[in-house]
């Protein structure tokens, strides 16, 4: 924690700031109280503000506040839109830092529509990118998550996170970095450092030692623009749902799907959610059926299946290709999962279509409004496979928010300033369904133990692998229950890691629970930390478990 106090109290902070108000006009530097306070907001009820805001327009901007910042000792902290929900949202990890957001840098530099990439910036949101290539006729798809339309696709890639198609392994599907280091310096990664180089953005690798990681989850440097590769438009897209009815059938669904991964008939994500996982992307906590405590009774639990048609499991995913690919890949899956108690719902756009006129001729009935909701959801599913950003997908961060979703919801969704109560743990494990059953009991005993729901996701992040995301919703204006949430959230983090299911990544609350051992891997990081940035001016604590552990 010296390092941080040494740039708290290195002399010069209104200096600094007026020499970086130089840089971006003095509209763009930011220190009033409303400010601070907005972007300390957190979903996890660890509010850290910020010293200033300062919101540069493009890299030499950035180069040369990051100058400004190491002269006079000033620690800054890079966000892209600020929209990391669950796991720090736009707060820096320590106090005393300046927010340098980047969410003005919102260029789309390039789309090559013939070799299927763009060339973008970190204000560059999902909604931006799927307007953009719509609009001007690009035979194009992004690959979407379902955090929101105004969340940004290089702050994603930065923290390594994964959406739903062919191509949701996003890191993967990245070639050509552009960093400003802590030196004031712009690098080049892979071929671009190249002039003459015409496959930057085609190749991520380049010739000699491939640097693109180290930008990732560290604090190395600050990404300001990268090619990302885009998905040309599919023939034909299935959506397909299997409703699991007890949680134990869920094991053998899981290792029947696990070959289609491997042998590339499922390209696209699967997700794996458990009943509290749906019903909290469709509702509100059940306040009146529920005086007492965080959860519902079992009883209730039960009931709530029954009503809405839910198993105790549900294996969403999306089937891509021509319509001979996708009709013998609908024809594998139901091979894979005969003697499973897991059986495929396939959506197309023609049962969409007949779905919806169903539901129009059924009106107001119990019958037409359930079917109606099916649709709806359907059509935002069937949109983000198709690389459309939904916001009703985050529904789920809302669950224990008094007063649920706002009027307004989805549009404008922003569970940090809504005040939500959010924590994630999110841990790797063998695409095995004894793994996943394994993951999923130890997280229950302490949910059980501190009296929450747990929400659990597990998605086929790649073709050997599960990543799990396990949820712990609060109601962040009861103080006895964000103290249980937090304590919840720290049992299971160690629960986890003790079992050998490392998270894929951490909150700023957590990052200094990385290290337990004091192993080389981080001795090494720091290593090479000091040799990119001695000053420690990046976003100190960020993925550097040492310093990090001081601050929490």
């Amino acid at each position: 924690m010296s390092q941080l106090n040494d740039l708290q109290e290195g002399t010069g902070l209104a200096d600094a700031l007026a020499a970086m108000a130089a840089v971006v006009g003095a509209r763009h530097v930011l220190a009033d109280e409303a400010t601070c306070e907005r972007y300390a907001r957190s979903t996890a009820a660890r509010p850290v503000r910020p010293l200033a805001l300062v919101r540069p327009g493009n890299a030499d901007e950035v180069a040369q506040l990051v100058s400004i910042a190491a002269r006079s000792r000033v620690a800054v902290y890079p966000i892209s839109t600020g929209r990391n929900w669950g796991y720090g949202d736009a707060c820096a990890l320590g106090a005393g830092q300046v927010i340098l957001d980047l969410s003005r840098m919102n260029k789309i530099v390039h789309v090559d529509a013939e070799l299927a990439y763009a060339v973008i910036e970190p204000g560059v949101t999902q909604r931006q990118l799927s307007d953009h290539l719509r609009e001007r006729g690009y035979r194009l798809w992004a690959d979407c998550t379902g955090a929101g339309p105004d969340t940004s696709y290089i702050g994603n890639i930065m923290e390594r996170g994964f959406g739903h198609s062919p191509y949701g392994n996003r890191l993967q599907h990245v070639a050509g970095m552009q960093v400003v280091l802590a030196s004031g310096e712009l690098l080049e990664t892979g071929f671009g450092h190249y002039r003459q180089a015409r496959a930057a953005h085609l190749f991520p690798y380049g010739v000699g030692p491939f640097l693109d990681g180290l930008f990732t989850q560290s604090n190395m440097g600050i990404v300001t623009r990268l090619g990302i590769w885009l998905m040309p438009q599919a023939e034909c897209v299935n959506h397909f749902l299997c409703s699991v009815p007890e949680h134990a059938d869920i094991e053998p669904v899981v290792d029947a799907l696990r070959p289609l991964r491997l042998d590339g008939t499922l390209r696209s994500i699967l997700h794996i959610g458990n009943d509290m996982r749906v019903f909290s992307g469709a509702g509100a906590f059940p306040r009146d059926a529920v005086t007492q405590g965080a959860r519902p009774p079992d009883a209730l639990r039960a009931q709530m299946r029954a009503t809405s048609g839910v198993g105790a499991w549900t294996v969403s995913g999306a089937l891509y290709g021509s319509h001979a690919q996708v009709a013998a890949a609908r024809a594998a899956l139901r091979r894979a999962l005969r003697g499973t108690a897991g059986r495929p719902a396939f959506v197309s756009e023609r049962s969409l279509r007949a779905g919806a006129l169903a539901a129009r001729l059924l009106g107001a009935t119990k019958a037409g409004r359930r079917l109606r909701a099916r649709v709806m959801l359907g059509e935002s599913l069937f949109a983000m496979n198709r690389g459309v950003p939904d916001g009703r997908f985050l529904a789920g961060a809302y669950w224990r928010r008094r007063g649920g979703v706002p009027t307004s919801f989805p549009d404008g969704a922003n569970p940090a300033q809504d005040g939500c109560g959010l924590l994630w743990v999110s841990p790797v494990l063998p695409l095995r369904g004894s793994d996943m059953l394994a993951v999923h009991d130890l997280a229950r005993s302490s949910f059980d133990k501190y009296g929450f729901d747990l929400f659990a996701t597990f998605s086929m992040i790649n073709e050997r692998a599960l990543g799990g995301v396990l949820t712990v919703a609060y109601d962040k204006e009861d103080p006895d229950e964000a103290a249980r949430a937090r304590a919840c959230h720290d049992e299971v983090f160690g629960n986890m890691f003790e079992a050998g299911y490392i998270p894929y990544r951490v909150g700023n609350h957590a990052m200094g629970r990385l290290d337990p051992e004091g192993d080389s891997y981080w001795r090494t990081v720091a290593a090479i930390k000091a040799a990119l940035d001695p000053a420690g001016i990046l976003a100190p604590g960020r993925y550097q478990p040492a310093l990090a552990a001081g601050l929490q």
